[in-house]
């Protein structure tokens, strides 16, 4: 699998676990928990990469020389015609040979290259998620400090993340590559005619990354009907790291080990001169 297969698969984790809980919904079900205290970690940002030339490209994704395969590769579909291609390069890589029951196989390619591009943003659109919501009522926990987000809640994402955990980085690599030529025209049908997706990937990895890490419950306020971050530095994060940060900092450390495997695999330095 290429790095094709990595980036869904990352991006599928975050999509599933955003699902589930961009906005809370008072009528979630609170439950009593011992005081936590909630100590925000701050992350050195990732720095932020120079503006490149229009048409610039940074981080190319390059093929196979010419017999370096060990057979052709197939030609590769439309991008209206990719879902089935697509869908089954996902499930080659998958633990069981299959897709994830919670794929949304449908546009799947253009809503994978939304979602990544969406999620620096302070929304993202529900629509495009290329995964369904994540199951279950997000929980919230009463504490001496107010409302916070219930350490049970975790476990709603922990199969999701356990499912990234098990690809091979390699493999979704390959995947990758081989598919790139769609997410390319993809992304320029978004709105970019002379971007590059795979700068923009590596610029949301590094973005992901720099998610400030929390030690603790993470506090609550409800300042209409829906619940929001209680702290201004989590308040001010982007929708991507409120992904992370909702899921629990022990899922959301092992989805960044996986980010960083993936950024490995495809961002490689185009050659200067």
């Amino acid at each position: 699998m290429t790095a094709l297969e990595r980036i869904v698969f990352a991006v599928l984790v975050l999509a599933v676990a955003g699902g589930g809980y961009w906005w809370w919904k008072s009528q979630q079900n609170p439950a009593p928990m011992p005081p936590p205290a909630a100590v925000t970690t701050p992350v050195a940002p990732a720095p932020v990469p120079e503006a490149a030339a229009e048409g610039t490209i940074q981080h190319p994704i390059e093929r196979a020389p010419v017999g370096a395969e060990t057979e052709p590769p197939k030609p590769l579909p439309k991008l209206a015609d990719s879902d089935a291609a697509a869908t089954d390069a996902l499930a080659s890589v998958s633990p069981q040979q299959k897709a994830p029951d919670f794929l949304v196989p449908k546009t799947l390619i253009r809503h994978i290259v939304a979602t990544v591009d969406n999620l620096p943003r302070d929304k993202v659109s529900m629509n495009l998620w290329p995964v369904k919501p994540t199951g279950g009522a997000f929980l919230v926990a009463s504490s001496p400090n107010g409302k916070v987000i219930a350490p049970a809640n975790n476990a709603r994402y922990t199969p999701y993340v356990r499912w990234l955990e098990a690809l091979d980085a390699k493999k979704v690599a390959s995947v990758y590559v081989r598919f790139y030529p769609l997410f390319q025209e993809a992304y320029k049908d978004l709105g970019y005619p002379k971007g590059y997706f795979n700068d923009r990937l590596i610029t949301v990895i590094d973005h992901l990354l720099a998610t400030p890490e929390v030690s603790g419950a993470i506090r609550l306020e409800q300042p209409k009907v829906l619940y929001e971050f209680a702290d201004p530095q989590l308040k001010a994060t982007s929708a991507g790291q409120q992904i992370l940060l909702r899921m629990g900092s022990e899922n959301a450390l092992k989805v960044k080990a996986k980010l960083r495997d993936l950024r490995k695999e495809v961002a490689r330095q185009a050659p200067k001169g």
